[in-house]
């Protein structure tokens, strides 16, 4: 599997999914037009679907132009039929969908939205804006128990090495943020370093960024060891959070719940 990130509006990640064998391809949460076209013109590849991680407009506004350029159908979530734009095909966990000969299962993980999937390929996750590098997505539509199983019991139980493909490049916030609670975390502080000497230089506009600058894919292995939301286990950050929010319970749910809420005001 080829995956090719494209920088659309001022930090989302737009991707193109193709299959080098039958140079089929997916565009993934587009919000934008005319660099998807630019790229898949550029690769001379065939678009064969157009698939949405969730609703918002950010991830899903081009999908009517590309859908007709393309004669491909836009697929999401079933019960977002009527939120996400161009929408033909609803998807539910578990189904499952080929583009060319690789084939992605659905993962239904609601909180940011309620109709939140993400598209896992073997070896690659496309996870919108529930994991991100670091971080996780507003809980606009659920709760932390939502998003506590869809991310410890549903991506956490990935392949280590899964790559990780999200929605923004919010890398280096969602880091410095992980280290007000974990300062102690080495791996925090080494990703943390890494991400500071590739987003330095980065270009005044996004669309300009280089493969250089960008800090995605991450890995189920990094998220574990570096996100908050998924480190509900550290000793470290548990007393963190006492003391940012006493009276906390210490159970993960609980915990995530402080953690975002402390994120939200970061």
């Amino acid at each position: 599997m080829r995956v090719e990130r494209i920088p659309t509006l001022s930090d989302n990640y737009t991707y193109l999914i193709i299959d080098p064998g039958t140079s089929e391809a997916a565009i993934v949460d587009a919000p934008e037009v005319d660099p998807v076209v630019r790229r898949v013109d550029d690769l001379g590849v065939r678009v064969t679907h157009i698939l949405s991680t969730h609703h918002h407009w950010d991830h899903s506004g081009a999908n009517p132009e590309l859908a007709e350029r393309y004669s491909a159908p836009v697929l999401g979530h079933a019960s977002d039929a009527d939120r996400i734009p161009g929408f033909t095909r609803g998807l539910e966990e578990g189904d499952r969908i080929r583009i060319g000969a690789l084939e992605a299962e659905i993962l239904f993980i609601p909180a940011h939205t309620r109709g939140h999937i993400a598209y896992v390929f073997a070896g690659a996750a496309f996870t919108g804006d529930c994991l991100f590098a670091g971080g996780c997505g507003r809980l606009f539509e659920g709760d932390p128990a939502m998003m506590h199983e869809a991310l410890n019991e549903k991506l956490a139980r990935l392949p280590d090495e899964t790559k990780i493909y999200c929605g923004h490049e919010y890398t280096e916030n969602n880091l410095r943020f992980a280290l007000t609670l974990e300062p102690g975390n080495e791996a925090l502080q080494e990703k943390l370093k890494w991400v500071g000497e590739r987003r330095v230089a980065a270009a005044a506009d996004w669309h300009d960024a280089t493969e250089a600058e960008m800090t995605i894919p991450s890995t189920i292995r990094d998220e574990k060891a570096t996100n908050p939301f998924m480190r509900a286990a550290s000793a470290e950050l548990l007393a963190s959070v006492e003391r940012e929010r006493p009276g906390t319970a210490a159970d993960p749910v609980s915990v995530l719940g402080a953690v975002r809420s402390l994120k939200d005001s970061f």
